[in-house]
């Protein structure tokens, strides 16, 4: 999901610049099989790279969930920062806004076709890198970043892949640097939009329900311990921040 962009413009003509679903051979079968509708035809790039879209998906809350993330960054970030795959919408130029003259932001993507989507969105700066990589295997050395960010990420992973990520993400991250987590959790039994969840996460999103069943940290590498995990949840428990500090 992804310069001021409050008002992202209209999407490039990806039916141009991709004639083709990513072939299947070059992401991961789990990517290519459950979420070519969302993120790998050109149609669902240009369907779904709409601000309002994103804001309607998470019921009114993708700005509050983005500054609640972008919130533990601080005002100005200092020293290097990893985004952990594309996401649509302005997430990725609102980060860009505050780095400062001597940051760097790195992000990656596995997929090519949200690689070229986020450079449409992005302005030329040299303090901001885009790679293609794999997030369950960063070519990163360890201890690279200073803060490293999961934004609605690991919900579309299977349970391997997502402790692959976050195994990842611990070890490119620095000791005392942060990782930054904003998904789905288990919504309160008063929510009255918890059913209606279960049936939407369970019919588009085959492994977001295990952020349901059991907490994000139940993934964590065995045998790691970070030296602090702050965790908050909001409406009505839907969505869950997680701040894992190394």
């Amino acid at each position: 999901m992804k310069p001021n962009a409050t008002d992202i413009a209209a999407p490039y003509d990806c039916d141009r610049a991709f004639p083709e679903v990513e072939p299947a051979a070059d992401i991961p079968e789990y990517l290519g099989q459950h979420y070519w509708w969302a993120y790998l035809h050109p149609r669902a790039v240009r369907f779904f790279e709409r601000e309002w879209l994103v804001n309607l998906i998470l019921w009114g809350n993708f700005r509050r969930l983005r500054d609640t993330a972008l919130a533990e960054l601080g005002p100005t970030i200092h020293g290097r920062c990893l985004q952990v795959a594309c996401v649509y919408g302005d997430f990725s130029q609102r980060i860009a806004a505050r780095l400062a003259p001597e940051a760097r932001l790195d992000i990656i993507d596995v997929a090519p076709i949200q690689i070229a989507n986020l450079r449409s969105k992005l302005a030329p700066d040299p303090r901001i890198h885009i790679a293609r990589q794999d997030s369950s295997a960063l070519g990163f050395a360890e201890a690279s970043f200073d803060s490293t960010l999961l934004f609605f990420l690991l919900h579309e992973q299977p349970a391997a892949v997502r402790a692959a990520t976050l195994a990842e993400a611990l070890r490119v991250t620095k000791p005392g640097g942060q990782i930054v987590i904003v998904d789905y959790h288990k919504p309160h039994a008063s929510n009255p939009l918890r059913y209606v969840m279960h049936l939407v996460l369970k019919t588009l999103e085959p492994f977001a329900l295990d952020l349901w069943r059991h907490e994000i940290v139940s993934w964590l590498p065995a045998g790691v311990v970070p030296a602090s995990i702050k965790k908050s949840t909001s409406f009505g428990e839907l969505y869950q921040k997680i701040v894992i500090r190394r």
